[in-house]
């Protein structure tokens, strides 16, 4: 699972960190949640967000997998919830339309331009990370232009 903490200042967006929850292989769910909610807390205490951006639930093939994303998502949702952080979601086509300029973008070009918009010196990995980057950014820029 990707994450991305980022403020606004100035017009001018700065990315604090941004990286990957793991899981170990074999690790039973319960704890893979655990996980997640315990890093999330930390990294919640070290940034103090004042809001959170998810990608929108999308429809998988694979029922099994959307089952284990849902239990991922919760945890992430309660764990925000528990700190009183609104939560915002955005529709894959969204964030790529946000960063690519279409809907329908390459999860490379994503990477390649959330790169270019923050000024990155590196393409971010994971890819869950540079996800996690380009969903933030969608929100910033869908909040500056309320």
């Amino acid at each position: 699972m990707g994450y991305a903490f980022m403020e606004r200042l100035n017009h001018k967006i700065r990315v604090l960190e941004y990286g990957a929850i793991r899981s170990l292989p074999g690790e039973p769910l319960a704890e893979r949640l655990l996980r997640i909610h315990a890093r999330l807390t930390l990294l919640m205490e070290t940034y103090a967000p004042g809001a959170m951006a998810l990608e929108s639930i999308f429809h998988g093939k694979f029922a099994r997998s959307a089952l284990i994303l849902g239990h991922a998502r919760g945890a992430i949702l309660v764990t925000a919830a528990a700190r009183g952080i609104p939560i915002a979601e955005y529709a894959p086509t969204l964030v790529k339309q946000a960063i690519v300029g279409r809907g329908r973008a390459s999860k490379a070009q994503v990477a390649s331009l959330i790169q270019t918009h923050l000024n990155l010196r590196q393409l971010p990995q994971p890819a869950d990370a540079a996800d996690a980057l380009a969903i933030a950014f969608c929100h910033l820029m869908q909040v500056s232009s309320r």
